[in-house]
């Protein structure tokens, strides 16, 4: 499902955003699409064309500037804007970057800290349940939420909509949720696809003979990771259709990383013919990348990759462990996700600039208006050019102890 910023409050802790200074993982039944959205949800009381900023989703920068241009829509909404995060074990990102770059995001659109909040559930749908519960009753008139699956977070948005919140799905799409929602995320096939062209591209690059792939899945309850697996899928088939590639197994997904090593370990025992890996994000590959090194194998032999642009896995990537990773510069995902917050707040119609595309929900039927944001593979010929100029990881970190020769041969110093 990527992440110097500003780390937030302790584990279990709400976290109210205005607090913070920012620095700087879905199925063949459920698809995305890139075509822009010809209706959005309508809001309560859509104001003139004239007088709503024409905010476009493309248009994001690193430095905050466009959600200045959302003040005037800022002030004028009523109610607060909660945020439901899932977790911080599944991924660094929660804490790491989303909600500092949501921090930012509010803040920049002139929003004050008792006007919006953040709270992490820890793992715990019914933690979520509980926070939801208290957003609703404490005001709020939006809700951002990342589900840990979809039937905890479709209840959490049934429930808020009954009360007269907005809702929006965050990164994972809330399959079953009310058919007036908004849902803003990555465009997630392409994510899998850019995966498996950087494991076709890592296999020649890398002279892999006779490929032997072994194609790891994240969570079968993430709709995101059913999206990855269409898009990686998709790119493999004809390679293992044609005999070029043996696809040796596809065994149940997990974004567990102990998980996600103990099923890798086994289908190696079993299967020791494997030479590569398809892992869906950064964290599964570091697993299976440390019982690689374990077991001896040579930088530059056996592909892994990921997404997310972790410090691990760009790490991972220099010393030749791990093809590449998908870089989904989050701010770009947090400042559409607040402004189309702040829109909602407002009572106005987001522009169909900003609701550029539309998913399916397969549980419904229906698409749902959607906002996208774009991914890129990032690899060590242009790891600096991307999350080390975006400032996503400083070099300091990046380039600290054996990994310094790595960094300087790729350009990085």
């Amino acid at each position: 499902m990527a992440r110097p910023r500003t780390l937030v409050a302790p584990v279990g802790a709400i976290i109210t955003l205005g607090l913070l200074v920012a620095g700087c993982s879905s199925s063949p039944t459920s698809s995305s699409s890139s075509s822009a959205a010809s209706s959005a949800p309508a809001s309560s009381a859509p104001a003139s064309s004239a007088a709503v900023p024409q905010i476009d989703a493309a248009a994001f920068t690193a430095d905050f500037s466009l959600m200045k241009e959302l003040t005037g829509l800022a002030a004028q909404g009523k109610g607060k804007i909660g945020v439901l995060l899932p977790d911080t074990t599944t991924s660094t990102r929660y804490v790491q970057y989303d909600a500092p770059y949501l921090t930012k995001a509010f803040e920049a659109a002139g929003l004050t800290a008792d006007q919006f909040t953040i709270q992490n559930a820890q793992g715990s749908a019914a933690t979520m349940q509980t926070q939801a519960d208290a957003m609703i009753s404490g005001g709020a008139s939006v809700l951002l939420v990342d589900p840990l699956d979809p039937g905890s977070g479709a209840a959490i948005e049934a429930k808020a909509v009954a009360a007269g919140v907005k809702v929006i799905d965050y990164d994972r799409l809330v399959t079953g949720g009310p058919a007036d929602r908004f849902y803003v995320s990555f465009d997630n096939v392409k994510v899998g696809q850019l995966i498996g062209q950087g494991e076709v591209d890592c296999i020649a690059g890398w002279k892999v003979a006779k490929p032997n792939i072994l194609v790891m899945d994240g969570s079968p309850t993430d709709n995101n990771a059913k999206l990855f697996a269409q898009g990686y899928n998709g790119v493999l088939k004809p390679y293992f259709d044609s005999g070029q590639y043996v696809k040796v197994g596809e065994p149940a997904g997990t974004w567990t990383p102990s998980v996600a090593a103990t099923t890798f370990q086994q289908q190696w025992t079993a299967h020791p013919n494997i030479n590569a890996v398809v892992t869906p994000n950064d964290d599964n590959a570091n697993a299976v990348i440390a019982i690689l090194k374990g077991a001896k194998i040579k930088p530059e032999t056996f592909p892994t990759t990921g997404q997310d642009a972790s410090l691990p896995g760009l790490q991972n990537i220099l010393t030749g462990y791990q093809c590449g990773t998908v870089y989904k510069p989050i701010y770009l995902e947090a400042q559409a996700a607040a402004a189309l917050a702040i829109y909602l707040r407002a009572g106005v119609t987001p522009p169909s600039s900003l609701v550029n595309a539309k998913t399916a929900d397969s549980v419904i039927g229906k698409d749902v208006a959607s906002v996208y944001t774009t991914p890129i593979w990032v690899t060590k010929s242009n790891m600096n050019a991307t999350v080390v100029k975006d400032g996503a990881v400083t070099k300091g970190k990046l380039c600290a102890g054996a990994v310094a020769s790595a960094c300087a041969a790729a350009g990085i110093s």
